[in-house]
């Protein structure tokens, strides 16, 4: 056998993985040939349970028989780790065009509009001097937990508009009373 007509004869069996030949002398007049098929474009780990594919003879047998005992073997092994490859892109490009995942893609839309929507519809409120209104108007945190921070930070932000700070209150009811007392006085004494 010549080389040429070796690497010839694996060009004809017109396989797509790539296949890694291991040749050991067995005994003085036995060679072991083992032949393992990958394809690392198929991610389907099944394909690394197939064995490599085995031959032991004599090198005259093997210069003689070769071909015509592993072609078979070898295509249907590839065959086989094509069809994985190809199954599982079939699975991948109808899990993406499902309705459900289509429907679960325009919900999520859906919802980051309404999001968006209400922390406008918000921020308009504040930004007129209704912060109860705005407050309000924020979406729910149990509606958006990915939100969670966003939303109190902007609740906190308008509670602090609305809801008087005791002290502040306080001071500032004391200096109406003052101003109260000092008309009070001044009507009183001309």
């Amino acid at each position: 056998m010549e080389t040429a007509n070796f690497f010839r004869q694996i060009a004809q069996m017109d396989i797509n993985s790539k296949l890694t030949l291991s040749i050991t002398k067995a005994t003085e007049n036995r060679i072991l040939v083992s032949i393992l098929i990958e394809n690392d474009g198929c991610a389907d780990k099944a394909k690394n349970v197939i064995p490599p594919f085995n031959l032991k003879g004599s090198p005259e047998e093997l210069d003689i028989g070769f071909f015509e005992h592993i072609k078979k073997p070898v295509q249907m092994a590839d065959a086989l780790i094509s069809n994985m490859q190809n199954f599982l892109k079939g699975l991948e490009t109808a899990q993406a065009n499902s309705a459900m995942e289509k429907q679960k893609s325009d919900k999520e839309k859906a919802k980051g509009r309404k999001y968006s929507e209400a922390l406008l519809k918000a921020d308009a409120l504040a930004k007129v001097g209704k912060y109860k209104d705005a407050w309000t108007a924020l979406p729910k945190v149990g509606d958006y937990p990915e939100h969670k921070e966003d939303i109190r930070k902007k609740q906190d932000e308008y509670e602090k508009q609305f809801v008087p700070d005791l002290w502040s209150a306080s001071e500032q009811k004391a200096e109406q009373v003052n101003e109260q007392e000092k008309i009070d006085q001044e009507e009183y004494n001309p």
